[in-house]
């Protein structure tokens, strides 16, 4: 009890809490900006870190990545044009609310449901981050692979339209992730003698252009007057997620876990997480046709994910001084910085910074829901924005943020030639999705199963030899079979309902 009153005493502080709401606007402005991701939020702070104490200098980090990640939802549920990587995985229902008129229900659920699920990720964070980590550290590039082959396949699932169509989109993604010297023989592909291309595609500039270049393309070509914004009283953004609370309580706490546990294996993050937890929304629902149409189902499970996913990346960080994600990889060096250095000694000699971290995450996401619903509300005028007016703003901030990664023009190019390639798959009904899906994971797959057929000496039966692999790839193959089964299942149906007809 005395560790936790020290802890509080050196969080209530006026200088702190200062920290932590000017933290927390910073993130909200970041994350709402597409292509400045949560990643960039934390890195820009790390330097006005240097002159803080240790708790202060968590405290802004730990508060402007919450926020930045529920943030990213903004601009992708009024503009289709995800803030963040996280929220592409449910952008297509998020916008989908806005034309059909509503789009406080996207961004209610969002914002509520991030802060719930940030809450339950903080508790395990509390109480389980010892065990959770100790599994986390069990996992070989066997795990990672089965891991990595069950995201993708959750790319079916999410896309929609026909499967063939996703498995496209899928394979344009895998395909652009094998560009460059990233590989595990370290020899260039597909690079045509370009030395910028020997670095591989970079995510963030290919993300903003296949989701908002393309965007701003198809409003220069078609010309499309919007119209009038939808008018919302902007009432229900917190109080009606009570009801969806009350109607979706298992996609809640599945979403939680779900993105908690994938959090904290290191690599994961809340990336990973978002998709794997849309996918398995539609997967287990009732209604998975009504996904991608304005389905809030999808956003209450995914959302939880999010930032659950968050707080499960600081288990194995403080614990054992693994990085969850890139984020704890950039938390990682502060601490060492300010003489927190990460591991299991540090519960020991230094409980009082520890638990003051577990407050630190309790408060950012507990005033994330005031922050958000001012949020919320300003970046409702946006909608107000003549298109002329607003898409070149856009272009504007997408040009920043490519350049910004690597101040490289080569990633505005990169933007560029990805704005057009989504262009063109919307065009044909090609989801962009799954081709994000695959530029996120394709490296994974690729070094992890490399990796594990040089342990293996070439065998495949080593991928289910260890009991969580084992698991995990079983898993895997009756998500495959599944389908194939109830496809099955259908014909033989039929068949007996004509041949009983017949009769």
């Amino acid at each position: 009890m005395d560790t936790i009153v020290a802890a509080a005493a050196l969080v209530f502080q006026p200088y702190v809490l200062m920290v932590i709401f000017g933290s927390a606007a910073f993130g909200m402005f970041v994350g709402a900006i597409p292509g400045l991701t949560a990643t960039m939020a934390t890195a820009l702070l790390v330097p006005v870190t240097f002159f803080m104490d240790p708790v202060p200098a968590i405290a802004a980090i730990v508060t402007a990545t919450a926020m930045a990640i529920f943030a990213g939802d903004i601009p992708g549920t009024l503009l289709r044009m995800p803030g963040t990587p996280a929220s592409a995985a449910y952008v297509q229902d998020a916008f989908a609310l806005t034309k059909k008129g509503v789009p406080e229900q996207a961004l209610g659920a969002s914002l509520v449901f991030s802060a719930l699920g940030g809450i339950f990720g903080t508790l395990v964070l509390i109480t389980s981050s010892p065990v959770l980590a100790e599994i986390a550290l069990k996992f070989s590039s066997f795990e990672y692979f089965w891991l990595v082959v069950l995201g993708l396949s959750c790319a079916v699932f999410i896309s929609p339209g026909s499967p063939a169509r996703g498995l496209i989109s899928l394979f344009i993604g895998l395909f652009a992730a094998t560009i460059g010297l990233e590989n595990p023989a370290g020899a260039p592909r597909y690079t045509f003698g370009s030395v910028e291309l020997m670095a591989g595609v970079q995510f963030i500039p290919a993300m903003i252009g296949l989701f908002a270049v393309s965007e701003v393309i198809r409003g220069f070509i078609h010309r499309t007057d919007p119209g009038k914004p939808p008018k919302t009283s902007g009432r229900g953004i917190i109080s009606q997620q009570w009801q969806n609370l009350k109607r979706y309580p298992k996609q809640a706490l599945r979403g939680s876990v779900l993105g908690t546990a994938i959090g904290a294996l290191p690599g994961a993050g809340a990336d990973i997480a978002a998709w794997i937890s849309y996918a398995v929304s539609k997967k287990f629902s009732k209604t998975p046709e009504k996904f991608g149409e304005g389905h809030v189902e999808g956003l209450v499970e995914a959302g939880a994910s999010n930032n659950g996913a968050m707080s499960g990346a600081w288990i194995p960080a403080l614990v054992f001084g693994i990085p969850g994600d890139s984020i704890t990889a950039i938390v990682i060096g502060v601490l060492y910085v300010k003489g927190l250095n990460p591991g299991p000694m540090i519960f020991i000699t230094q409980p009082e910074m520890i638990y003051a971290v577990f407050i630190v995450f309790l408060l950012a996401n507990l005033i994330m829901l005031p922050l958000g619903w001012i949020a919320i509300m300003s970046a409702r005028k946006v909608l107000s924005i003549p298109t002329r007016v607003l898409m070149p703003i856009i272009l504007m901030f997408c040009i920043v943020g490519s350049f910004a990664m690597n101040n490289s023009v080569f990633g505005i190019w990169i933007m560029l030639v990805f704005g057009v390639i989504g262009f063109l798959m919307e065009e044909n009904d090609i989801p962009i999705a799954p081709a994000i899906l695959g530029l996120v994971l394709g490296p994974m797959l690729e070094q992890n199963f490399v990796t594990s057929m040089i342990k293996s000496q070439g065998s495949f039966i080593a991928f289910f030899e260890r009991p969580i692999a084992a698991g995990l790839g079983i898993f895997t193959i009756a998500v495959w079979m599944l389908p194939l089964m109830l496809l099955l299942l259908r014909r033989r149906r039929a068949g007996r309902t004509d041949a009983a007809s017949a009769n």
